[in-house]
């Protein structure tokens, strides 16, 4: 079931999802995103996994957002539309994803990554991590209403404008602070105690369990804009001259300024 960039392994009843592109700090390919969707879907039919944990490879990065070369082929607003409907999709099966999740952090957890784990029921992380999402510095693009919400919703109204307009990266002491992550561990315990946590959940009530999140998840949702709501500024930031250049300057390493065009 495994995929060469995404690592699946089951253990004790619990799925290990890899995320396996550490000279990339994990930065996720099209390729993935589609492989943890159909983990996802698997996932929700397998009566013998109770919990699943996703991770990182290589000690890191958890994921360090999407893979920005494939935005190089960006050139109309469907595109835009449909990299923010994509990655909902993908994200929005997480969630909802019947069975308890956690996100085992080390490194970098930004961007998609910063979405991924918000969705998971559990974060627990190293010193190391830094959480944000960092692109009014780096891309000039946004966030979809619907990540905006989750983000409200794990760190409140001004962290949240820290982190998307100052492009400000959280670290471990703070995100614990703040309620986004549940512990921090060193990286050598990291693994064992997440075990741990999900050989607990083995020992909890599965219709409580799910019952929990899914409650949980029903009043989110109703807080919840559609997704479509943001489609303007989607379709502006990504087809702008700031996030061509900004592109251009990962790829090939060119310089730019903002223009705020």
């Amino acid at each position: 079931m495994s995929h060469e960039s995404l690592l699946f392994d089951v253990q004790d009843g619990v799925a290990w999802v890899g995320f396996n592109r550490p000279e990339s700090r994990n930065a996720m390919t099209w390729e993935m995103y589609d492989a943890l969707e159909d983990y996802c879907e698997r996932l929700a039919q397998d009566a013998d996994v109770h919990a699943v944990v996703l991770h990182g490879v290589g000690g890191e990065a958890f994921v360090a957002g999407t893979d920005i070369t494939q935005f190089a082929e960006f050139s109309e607003p469907t595109d835009a539309l449909e990299y923010e409907r994509r990655i909902e999709r993908v994200v929005g099966k997480l969630e909802t994803l019947d069975k308890p999740t956690i996100a085992m952090i080390e490194g970098a957890c930004v961007g998609g990554g910063a979405a991924l784990a918000m969705v998971c029921d559990f974060r627990y992380c190293t010193p190391s991590m830094k959480f944000g999402v960092p692109i009014a510095k780096t891309l000039g693009n946004t966030l979809s209403t619907t990540n905006v919400s989750r983000m409200v919703d794990m760190l409140g109204v001004a962290r949240t404008k820290e982190v998307l307009m100052l492009a400000r990266l959280m670290g471990a002491e703070e995100a614990r602070e703040a309620g986004l992550v549940n512990a921090v561990f060193p990286s050598e315990r990291l693994a064992e105690e997440v075990a741990a946590v999900a050989a607990e959940l083995a020992r909890r009530a599965p219709l409580t369990l799910k019952a929990s999140k899914a409650l949980v998840g029903r009043l989110q949702e109703q807080r919840r804009v559609s997704l479509e709501t943001g489609d303007d500024w989607v379709t502006t930031c990504y087809m702008s001259d700031d996030f061509k250049a900004a592109v251009d300057r990962f790829v090939h390493k060119t310089p730019f300024e903002w223009t705020g065009r």
